[in-house]
């Protein structure tokens, strides 16, 4: 299980080297990401709290990049964190997420990344519920809800 220790470790130390990776132009991303889908995952961007379309989802599958397929995160792991965005406690396996120091705003924050394709998928901080602690605060339009991950493995 990981833990806010293991966050940290790997924004300061570098991420897990994932299964494969994925590398597309701006032009080639833009080919088939919406507008927002490109402003949130390729610029960074984020959606405004309670705006996305899975954040009051609770349905059985997994939480894929909505750019390269890459499962996520498990649907039985998500939690209502009250903040407006889909909310999880782990991901769904220790590679599959790249974690980076993010000081903008002047804030000190954890970005993390899809660890395939690069895309922004939102923040992590330490106030989630037990036993990790670990809120990972993700954009929907950073991600897909697939029921069956056959195509997405």
């Amino acid at each position: 299980m990981f833990t806010w220790k293991d966050v940290i470790h790997f924004s300061v130390h570098g991420s897990p080297k994932p299964d494969k990776r994925v590398e597309k132009t701006e032009a080639e991303w833009k080919e088939f990401l919406s507008p927002e889908q490109f402003r949130i995952t390729r610029r960074k961007g984020t959606e405004a709290p309670h705006s996305g379309a899975l954040c009051s989802i609770y349905e059985a599958g997994k939480y894929a990049c909505v750019c390269c397929g890459t499962p996520l995160f498990d649907s039985t792991i998500k939690f209502d964190s009250g903040t407006g965005w889909p909310s999880f406690t782990q991901p769904i396996k220790e590679n599959a997420i790249q974690y980076k120091k993010d000081t903008s705003y002047g804030m000190v924050r954890v970005e993390v990344m899809c660890n395939t394709c690069d895309a922004h998928l939102g923040h992590v901080f330490p106030d989630g519920p037990a036993p990790s602690g670990l809120r990972y605060c993700i954009n929907s339009e950073s991600m897909e809800l697939v029921q069956n991950t056959a195509n997405h493995e």
